[in-house]
């Protein structure tokens, strides 16, 4: 007699239980952290991601998409007694500023 498995949820699964909220990695970058957090976004390694957007960059189509999830993507949050990176106030600053035209709201 054989036994049949349940199958199981898909959050009972290794590759489906990563961070389903998309946002740059302050702990792990190169560069903005983009990278590492799609990496952790999407369970795909990150040096696959650092490759792609390389081979992106050489069509001149990477550099500009990189730049763009740089400023869309929200930060992770900053672990305790960590410094952030010398570009972070800036990249906050168009990310605000950005969320707040595309939402409609004004700084005033």
């Amino acid at each position: 007699m054989t036994t049949t498995v349940p199958p199981t949820a898909p959050a009972d699964h290794p590759a489906t239980t990563a961070s389903t909220t998309l946002r740059r990695s302050r702990t792990d970058t190169m560069l903005g952290g983009v990278c590492r957090g799609l990496a952790e976004s999407t369970g795909v390694d990150v040096v696959l991601w650092r490759v792609g957007f390389l081979a992106l960059a050489l069509t001149g189509a990477g550099f500009l998409l990189y730049l763009l999830l740089w400023v869309v993507l929200p930060a992770a949050p900053l672990p305790a007694g960590a410094r952030p990176a010398p570009l972070d106030p800036v990249v906050e600053r168009l990310h605000t500023g950005l969320n707040g035209a595309l939402s409609g709201k004004r700084r005033g």
